[in-house]
């Protein structure tokens, strides 16, 4: 059963004017309801996709470039009008997560590098090493396998 229900946008909050308005799918704002436990955007490049992914997590209070939500680094961090207008509604509410943005996970992993050079059990949480000598492959599983405890069957 998914924890996220359902989101949607309030009209009045709407900016018609401001990105990612201007785009056909949020212009009348949007509504989605979780029906199963994975749920998969598809739509042309600039459709919005990975917009809607962005506001969520900034509405949970997570990183924009990806991350937990006490993982704070300089990349980009910017406002999202789509989350200022979004409202999630939750069953139970989550207070942990990750978002997982995989163009920018580099800068992630520069991040806990260096938070791991003052206190090396950062990396306990990634395989005990540094995601950059890992491959790209390893890094996403021990991220999986060690943060977020994601059970891999063979």
């Amino acid at each position: 059963m998914p924890f996220l229900k359902r989101f949607y946008t309030v009209p009045e909050l709407i900016q018609p004017q401001l990105f990612p308005f201007t785009l056909p799918l949020f212009a009348q704002g949007v509504e989605h309801e979780f029906r199963s436990d994975v749920t998969i955007f598809v739509g042309e490049n600039g459709s919005g996709k990975s917009t809607i992914l962005e506001a969520i997590a900034a509405k949970c209070d997570f990183h924009l470039s990806g991350g937990g939500r006490n993982q704070r680094y300089q990349h980009q961090e910017r406002e999202s009008p789509l989350a200022t207008a979004l409202r999630l509604a939750w069953f139970p509410k989550v207070t942990d997560g990750f978002f997982l943005r995989a163009e920018s996970f580099y800068n992630f992993a520069t991040y806990v590098d260096d938070v791991a050079q003052d206190d090396g059990r950062m990396l306990d949480a990634y395989g005990g090493t540094s995601l950059h000598h890992q491959s790209h492959g390893e890094s996403f599983l021990n991220l999986f396998l060690h943060r977020l405890h994601v059970v891999c069957l063979s």
